[in-house]
């Protein structure tokens, strides 16, 4: 039986988060500091080569953001969300406990597990993937690309850029 609710509840869904994601890689390109800018702080914690970061995180942010809000190829999009939060909880957030308030993970954890939930339930009617019959996202698999493909991404990305900052203490000279 047809659920209208449903639909309107994951274009409601899909269309926030997804167009959160891309305004927040748009303004990784446009913003403040720009991809100069988002570099240098890419570079500051740990994330090497800055720019090739910085631009990689704009990009990703800014499709898979798209990608999720039209509901086209909704798992891979999901699984994109999962890599994006769990790199930016482990290279920021990672320390500062759970509340966003205290710089905590609070808000990658939301987003990531909006990604892995609407790989689960599949985009609903009112998405690309329904209207040009791509309508395989069925099953577990789905929701497994998401977090298993997501995760295994940031994995990848962590162990092949990720060189952190060494500390420098007071009274240490260098």
């Amino acid at each position: 039986m047809y659920n209208a609710q449903l639909d309107v509840g994951l274009l409601l869904l899909r269309v926030v988060a997804g167009s959160t994601m891309a305004a927040h890689g748009y303004n990784k390109f446009n913003g403040g500091g720009r991809i100069a800018g988002t570099a240098r702080w890419f570079d500051s914690i740990g994330m090497k080569p800055g720019k090739l970061q910085a631009l990689l995180a704009a990009s990703t942010e800014v499709g898979a953001g798209l990608l999720l809000a039209l509901g086209l190829f909704t798992p891979l999009a999901g699984a994109a969300f999962v890599a994006l939060m769990a790199v930016a909880s482990y290279t920021v957030h990672r320390g500062h406990g759970f509340f966003v308030t205290g710089n905590g993970w609070e808000y990658n954890l939301v987003l990531a597990t909006i990604g892995v939930a609407l790989a689960a339930t599949g985009p609903g009617r009112w998405s690309v993937d329904h209207a040009i019959g791509i309508d395989v996202w069925n099953g577990w698999w789905a929701p497994a690309i998401a977090a298993v493909g997501g995760l295994a991404a940031a994995a990848a990305l962590l162990g092949l850029f990720f060189r952190p900052p060494i500390a420098v203490h007071s009274g240490d000279t260098v």
